[in-house]
């Protein structure tokens, strides 16, 4: 197998046998620092986000193609005695094992923690969940909408006086992917010093935990329990949307100066100068009155211009941008956050790795079709020829497609 990619994780194999987005997700972002990384799929219909759509192009689903780039892929039929043993072996191989699997179906098939970890002990087990190993709900499937409801997230969104909302994109996913990433890399660290491995535990409930910190500390030390605000309730006092003649921009005014700046840029000298409104602490007690009386200032001009005087003088704000302006967004585009996935004639993108090292250039090799690689592992792993062939008649393993195998 050609594992030759740079990158500081170059010359690390990673066995992701995660499904949906925050596993692929974590797996995808160790990949792109150079890790070889071998999907572990079903027969068939493969990792649940390969249906997930519409939009397909050419059968691939955008969903997917978003979060498995620079991936292998192989099929193991894991119902079998034999697909797991194929497995077994593969992971006697790898540094890195990333999972979803309800834990009991672990343990019957021989995979939990404990046992790997025996088998390969500088494995690196990162077990992913809806809760967490522990705990009484530690059984329950967990998705993306439900941590944000039970984390509280969903409690602070929305429009004031309406019901909560869910931040609509699949922030829990992406987040805990970000969140088995880094850790991850931190055993990866201590596992090329000491040969050690670990037992990584990573739930979505407690990355949107984590995500709420700010609300839930503020709670604790006495706040009002918030709620859905129309996000007109930060803890900084002009720290929200304004609509303006066009449409509607944000506004966030982070210190006593740039409040200073600010007023003078809105022509309200009068609260510039009252002392009552010198700290933010005055600020958010008098917050409807000051919101009011911007309010009205910045429906006067054009986003365009607002931005424009903002931006002289060093007040952070934004128009708030559609999707169809984001792709199209100078600084986006120069960053090169969109890459095309090769093969889809620009119709599928993923989005670059929110980190960039100097010294590595973006990797973007196409998804992987299901079980295009699965010949190519098993060589890899010491079965010759004959055996591949006898896994792939007993329906052990499965190879979608014909694979070229040098």
């Amino acid at each position: 197998m050609n594992d030759e990619h740079s990158g500081p994780l170059a010359g690390l194999r990673v066995v992701d046998m995660t499904t949906s987005y925050a596993g692929p997700t974590a797996a995808m972002y160790l990949a792109d620092l150079g890790a070889t990384v071998i999907k572990v799929e079903r027969p068939g219909r493969g990792d649940d986000a390969r249906s997930w759509g519409p939009p397909f192009v050419d059968g691939a689903s955008a969903w997917f193609a978003s979060a498995n780039r620079n991936k292998k892929s192989i099929v193991l039929d894991l119902r079998s005695d034999t697909g797991r043993e194929v497995l077994l072996r593969l992971l006697d191989t790898a540094d890195v094992f990333l999972q979803n699997m309800n834990p009991a179906k672990l343990v019957g098939m021989g995979i939990a923690g404990d046992a790997l970890r025996s088998r390969n002990p500088r494995l690196i087990y990162c077990a992913m969940s809806g809760f967490g190993l522990d705990g009484p709900d530690s059984s329950l499937p967990g998705y993306d909408l439900v941590a944000q409801a039970r984390s509280g997230l969903m409690s602070v969104t929305g429009e004031a006086g309406r019901s909560p909302q869910r931040v609509s994109t699949a922030l829990s996913d992406v987040v805990t992917g970000m969140c088995a990433a880094v850790a991850i890399n931190a055993a990866l660290v201590r596992q090329a010093r000491t040969g050690e491995g670990e037992l990584i535990d990573v739930s979505l409930l407690d990355t949107d935990l984590a995500l709420m910190a700010p609300r839930i500390a503020a709670y604790h030390a006495g706040e009002p329990e918030p709620a859905p605000s129309g996000g007109t309730d930060s803890v900084l006092a002009v720290y929200q949307p304004f609509a303006a003649t066009d449409r509607s921009l944000v506004v966030a005014i982070g210190n006593d100066a740039m409040w200073q700046r600010f007023c003078t840029a809105v022509d309200l000298p009068e609260l510039a100068a009252d002392p009552a409104l010198a700290d933010n602490a005055g600020r958010r007690a008098h917050r409807p009155r000051i919101t009011r009386l911007v309010a009205e200032r910045i429906a006067t001009r054009s986003a365009a211009e607002w931005l424009q005087i903002f931006g002289a003088i060093d007040v952070p704000a934004a128009a708030v941008q559609s999707l169809s302006e984001v792709v199209q967004d100078p600084q986006v585009r120069a960053r090169g956050a969109l890459m095309p996935v090769p093969g889809s004639g620009g119709e599928l993108v993923s989005v670059h790795s929110p980190f960039r090292l100097a010294s590595l250039k973006p990797r973007n090799e196409r998804f992987p079709d299901l079980g295009a690689h699965t010949r190519e592992i098993l060589l890899d792993l010491g079965y010759t020829r004959d055996d591949v062939e006898t896994l792939l008649e007993t329906g052990a393993v499965a190879a979608e497609r014909a694979e070229a195998v040098s």
